[in-house]
């Protein structure tokens, strides 16, 4: 058992960032925290990923010595997927950033059950 674990331990990591972010997303009340959890959450995919797309004594699929044996590269794939993750993680961190800058404006809080104590007693004062 612990041996397995040594042998997956990039994929065991992987797996406890992810409950971190998760647990971090679900229990704290604060917009930023739930930010933060999310991007551990997405760095933990891409852990994941690399981790699956990397094979020990393979080189990297960039043919220079002329030869295209498939065989001796590393699939590119995962690196491309996690660029591309990468790319639409910060993209959305920053629409995130944004929105949470916008309610701290109005509200002037960023906990979560405050906004919505605030929204509701506006909504109940509308006619």
């Amino acid at each position: 058992m612990l041996e397995t674990l040594w042998n997956n331990r990039i994929e065991v990591i992987a797996v406890v960032l992810f409950a971190v972010g998760l647990t971090t997303l679900f229990l704290h009340k604060n917009l930023l925290k739930k930010i933060i959890g999310l991007n551990i959450m997405d760095t933990s995919g891409y852990l994941f990923l690399t981790s699956l797309g990397y094979i020990e004594g393979r080189l990297s699929p960039i043919v220079s010595d002329g030869n295209t044996d498939p065989s001796r590269y590393v699939n590119p794939l995962p690196a491309g997927l996690v660029l591309t993750g990468i790319v639409v993680s910060v993209s959305v961190t920053a629409v995130m950033l944004a929105l949470t800058l916008r309610l701290y404006r109005r509200y002037h809080t960023l906990n979560l059950d405050e906004i919505y104590r605030i929204v509701h007693r506006e909504q109940e004062e509308e006619p």
